[in-house]
């Protein structure tokens, strides 16, 4: 297995808030995470059908908006 490495983004990630209740159909959410206020819905710039889930506390430690 390879070692982690700490990388950075070169360009900016498109996301929206979570909304309460909202339908996730089509939003990956990993298993660990379970979507609450706070959350954020994060979209692939070159494909915008790929989105995902991104947990409040990975969200405010990782992001501030540009």
């Amino acid at each position: 297995m390879s070692e982690f490495r700490d990388y950075r983004k070169k360009k900016l990630q498109p996301m929206r808030p979570y909304v309460p209740g909202e339908d996730l159909t089509g939003v990956t959410v990993s298993p660990e995470d379970t979507p609450e206020e706070g959350g954020m819905i994060a979209m692939n710039p070159e494909n915008p059908r790929d989105k995902w889930y991104v947990a409040k506390d990975f969200f405010l430690e990782n992001y501030e908006p540009a």
